[in-house]
Parts: structure tokens; sequence; C-alpha cells
């Protein structure tokens, strides 16, 4: 089989041949049919991670694919199922904790860019009917991130208002879940053209945060007094902005560090009595939440470009241009 491999941190990467693995006690084997890309495999590829990643790593943390075997024990799955790996695999259930998720896929452990893959029974979820594996590949990541901080965490209620940043694939996915959950979702870009986009999928107002540098007074001044829930992924950069946004007693998720300039002045945590809360991903449990909300209401992820297989360098170089809305994707032919 092909696989792609990362012999450290900011080398090329490389396609090597390997056999088919097979399945063992508990484990299911995976054709692999779709793949998401997302800021962490650029920061791997380019040596700019600070968590650690082993040698000869094969990339990306997000895809789906079909099960074609399973190994002795194995219940839950058969061949013919559709799933999608999760990204922490010992985190099942409850609060994360360290021993949960030491291991990542793409860091301590290999990736999903190769044509089969092994997992652990419980390190699969089933996928939304309704969605081709390219779609379900985004989910592992910003799908569930977007949904834990806007749903889990956020305990969106309808008539909220929400704020979000920028038009990458979390963005997008936290705009469409709280529109979906019934609130009004403020967008902000750097672009009129990505604004209309955003308005598209369902956004109230929008923020062009090049013409309106002090988006956050801006966002405050809409909702008059300011906004429930800010999800938050430029770090930095953007963090006074959002506690800015946010209402006394307000919620800011930070889901992302896109941006490590900046200062904020924790003053205005006490001042307003905000909530920051820091999100890495999610637990099995929580996926599966969302799963089956999506399959419920039909939502679809946002897909701004698809690549083939071969052209993960290419899909990565778009993603860094910061020229897309949604996610950006692999499928096989």
């Amino acid at each position: 089989m092909k696989s792609f491999s990362l012999p450290r941190p900011g080398a090329e990467l490389v396609v090597v041949e390997r056999d088919v693995p097979e399945p063992g006690p508990g484990q299911v084997l995976v054709r692999m049919r779709g793949w998401a890309v997302n800021a962490r495999d650029l920061m791997i590829v380019k040596g700019f991670y600070p968590k650690p990643v082993k040698p000869d790593v094969v990339p990306l943390s997000d895809g789906a694919g079909e099960v074609v075997a399973v190994g002795e024990g194995v219940r839950e799955w058969s061949a013919g199922d559709r799933v999608a790996a999760t990204y922490f695999p010992k985190w099942t259930s409850g609060p994360a904790t360290p021993a949960k998720t030491e291991d990542d896929l793409a860091g301590t452990l290999d990736g999903v860019l190769a044509e089969y893959a092994l997992f652990a029974e419980n390190a699969l979820v089933a996928v939304p009917a309704h969605l081709d594996f390219a779609e379900a590949a985004t989910l592992p990541s910003a799908g569930v991130t977007a949904w834990r901080a806007v749903v889990e965490e956020g305990g969106l209620a309808p008539g909220q208002t929400v704020l979000t940043l920028g038009s990458g694939g979390l963005s997008t996915f936290a705009l469409q879940f709280a529109v979906l959950g019934g609130a009004r979702v403020i967008a902000t870009s750097s672009a009129d053209e990505k604004l209309a986009r955003l308005t598209g999928l369902g956004a109230a107002e929008t923020i062009n945060y090049t013409t309106t540098p002090e988006w956050g007074a801006a966002a405050a001044e809409l909702t008059g007094g300011g906004v429930d829930h800010v999800v938050d992924v430029g770090g930095g950069g953007t963090i006074g902005q959002s506690m800015i946004a946010a209402r006394h007693g307000g919620h800011v998720s930070v889901a992302g560090v896109l941006t490590h300039e900046g200062a904020a002045d924790p003053v205005l945590v006490l001042v307003k009595q905000l909530t920051l809360r820091g999100l890495t991903n999610a637990s099995r449990e929580t996926f599966q939440a969302m799963n089956r909300a999506i399959e419920h209401s039909g939502l679809r992820p946002v897909i701004d470009r698809r690549f083939a297989f071969d052209e993960v360098a290419e899909a990565l170089k778009h993603l860094e241009s910061g020229t897309h809305v949604g996610k950006v994707v692999l499928a096989d032919s």
C-alpha cells in the first residue's frame, strides 16, 4: 500500500510502500477514502509544532474510510461500515485527563495519510450516512472541536449571540452549529467576499476585521452590550478583542492559536466575570453526539477545495495561503 511519511518535523514528505497491515485482537483495518488538512498538520510539516512528533510519522490526523477487516473480539464493526478515526484514541468519554490525551494521531502515533490504517475498536465512530468520505474527514478535529465549544461547553440556547472569527474549518462549523441551534451569529473575516460566503451560511451580521481593527467593540455594539459566546481561534492576536466583544458573564472558547503576538489584559476577565475555556478536540462520546445531530439535521461541512491523495503538498500550500472558506480535503479516486 502507499503511505506518506514525515522523516522529522520540517523535512519533506515522502511516499513509501508498505504491506497492508493485518488487524490483531481488538483492531479494525480501514481503507482510507477521505482526508482533511488542518493548521496543526502544517505546523508539524514545517517543524513548528510544540508537542512531540514521532520520527517517520504518518501525517494527518483527520480521515474517514471503509472497514475492510476486523480482528478477534471486535463486535462493534464489520466490513463495509463507514467510519472516521478519533483524534485522541484513548479519550472515549468524560472529561479530558493527561492519560486520555497523551497520544494523538499524527503526533505520538501514526496518522491517517495512507491507503490503509489500523485502529482500536473504540477509536472509531460511524459517520453520518449523507456525507461522502471527504466530508466525513472534516469532522474529527474542526467539527468536533466546534461542537464542543458551541454546544457541549458553550451550552448554546436559542436566541443567544455567537461571534466566530475567520472563515476556516473550525469557524465555519461553529457558525453552522450556532445557526442550527437558533443563535444569532456575527462573523468576522479579512475579506468582503469571504464575509458574503459566511452570510450565505447564516451569519446575521459580519465585520471585516481589516477595515475594523476594533472588531470586539463593534461586535459588542451590534448586540447592545456584548455577545454571549465567542469562539476564538486566533490566540494571542485575537483574545483581547474577543474579551471586549463578550458580554458581562460571557463565555470565550479558545479553540485555536493561529497567532502568538499580542497581549490581553486579564482585568477584563475579572471586571466582566468572563469564562475562558481552552479546548483541544473532544471525546469519542462527544463525537458521536455531534454526528447524531449532523445526521438528523442533514448539515453538510463547508468544503473549500478537494485535492487528490497524492496532492497533499498542494493541499497544505492552499491551506497556508489563507484564501480558503471552510475545509481543505483530499479524496481518493
